[in-house]
């Protein structure tokens, strides 16, 4: 078969992989000038590594990226340090990545300490997630960790990450995030573009055409066979694989009839905007890799801080690989629709870079060397009650022509590891369907 792809991210390289090793002729579109989708990286003048835009890190329990990487004969490139994740709470920052840290934080009682290590215990130990989709994160938590612990810890944390609708989102998804964490985070030597060059170097070995700066306009069904058009040229397809995002998938292929048109349409997902700062000093001093920065309210405006999550990468990674610079993230996770994704760039960064100070009160803008401000309207789908219920087929009603979201990999939280796995399924489905059919 001829197979079209769109997108060389994760998820439709590995299935571009998978077809190849099949014996099929493989064609990947790629709108932008380089792979790796939201696991894309930059790198600046004077920097050895790149670095990642969105994607920060893997887990050792990330077995599918993991083998992967290994089938390519590139474990030696991995790295999996162990890094310190913090708390900020009250105006300070806490650890909060092992037990002791845990009962030793001292704004939350013993019993409701208890409570969090024994609930957090039974999620790392149980699979039994689809009872647990029956209820949502918020009603769960507060039966069994507590309201205590739930108000002090994951509420905050539910509303940063998914603001007005934290209070709907499923403990299945809270579940996994919780199941397949592990205290080692792993990267790869020279960064996560480092290693989709690699891969995208292998797969163009082994006959695998990428063309970049090819956004597809067009997905259609013309008799027997698909055709794809992008930049004005038409090519046709035995099967066409769509990596992008549901809402993307029915703007390029509007034959697809409902109700699975309407199956797309209810599926909700977050943004994310992460601002990077180079700064010429470190930031953290405490050695913190992670600070999570609880939300106390939806309104960004009204909380502490306007972002979620405050990441010194160079205290995970050795400053040596980016030319001495210390690295910073401001991340955060809005609507589509949020002023975020309106802002200038200048506008955007003076807000997040204003609050830094709350956790440096000695902060100074003269610290930072340069800035780049990275936005993505769909990057955290937006799983609820029962949510296996609202996942779409790979197959989508129109023959040949498959979906591979990051919307379709619940349980699970989105990454480059369920991309690899979901790349697999996928291919896996197109050459199932392919025996039925012939």
């Amino acid at each position: 078969m001829h197979i079209g792809i769109i997108g060389a991210g994760p998820a439709g390289m590995t299935a571009a992989y998978d077809l190849v090793k099949a014996g099929h002729q493989v064609t990947i579109f790629e709108a932008g000038d380089r792979v790796g989708g939201l696991a894309a990286g930059f790198k600046d003048e004077g920097w050895d590594w790149q670095l990642e835009k969105f994607y920060h890190h893997w887990f050792q329990s990330d077995h599918d990226i993991l083998n992967l990487i290994a089938e390519l004969g590139l474990s030696d490139q991995v790295l999996f340090p162990r890094p310190k994740t913090s708390m900020w709470s009250r105006g300070k920052i806490f650890p909060f990545d092992n037990v002791r840290a845990w009962l030793s934080f001292p704004h939350l009682p013993l019993i409701p300490k208890v409570r969090f290590g024994l609930t957090g215990l039974y999620m790392r130990l149980t699979r039994n997630w689809q009872q647990m989709e029956k209820y949502t994160a918020q009603e769960w938590l507060i039966r069994y960790m507590g309201k205590d612990a739930y108000e002090t810890l994951w509420r905050p944390m539910l509303i940063g990450k998914f603001g007005d609708l934290y209070n709907q989102v499923t403990m299945a998804w809270f579940w996994a995030r919780i199941y397949t964490r592990t205290v080692n985070l792993g990267t790869f030597v020279g960064g996560f573009q480092k290693f989709l060059d690699t891969f995208a170097q292998k797969l163009i070995e082994m006959g695998v055409t990428i063309r970049f700066n090819a956004p597809v306009q067009n997905v259609r069904r013309e008799g027997s066979q698909l055709q794809a058009t992008a930049n004005g040229e038409t090519l046709t397809f035995d099967a066409v694989i769509s990596t992008t995002s549901p809402l993307a998938l029915l703007k390029i292929a509007p034959d697809i009839p409902s109700p699975y048109t309407d199956q797309l349409r209810k599926l909700r997902s977050m943004g994310a905007v992460v601002l990077v700062v180079a700064l010429d000093r470190q930031f953290m001093t405490d050695g913190t890799y992670w600070l999570n920065l609880p939300a106390s309210s939806p309104d960004k405006s009204k909380s502490d801080f306007p972002f979620l999550a405050l990441v010194e990468h160079t205290n995970y990674m050795d400053r040596a690989h980016y030319g001495g610079d210390h690295l910073l993230y401001l991340g955060d996770y809005v609507p589509a629709d949020h002023e975020y994704f309106k802002l200038s760039e200048n506008e955007l960064a003076d807000r997040f870079i204003g609050a830094l100070a709350k956790v440096r009160p000695d902060f100074k803008r003269e610290w930072i060397r340069r800035w780049w401000l990275y936005r993505a309207p769909y990057a955290q789908p937006i799983p609820e009650v029962n949510h296996s219920r609202n996942i779409p087929d790979l197959a989508t009603p129109i023959k040949g022509l498959y979906l591979a979201s990051m919307s379709q990999i619940y349980p699970w939280d989105r990454g480059t590891n369920y991309a690899v796995m979901l790349g697999h399924q996928v291919a896996q489905r197109v050459q199932q369907d392919a025996n039925k059919a012939s």
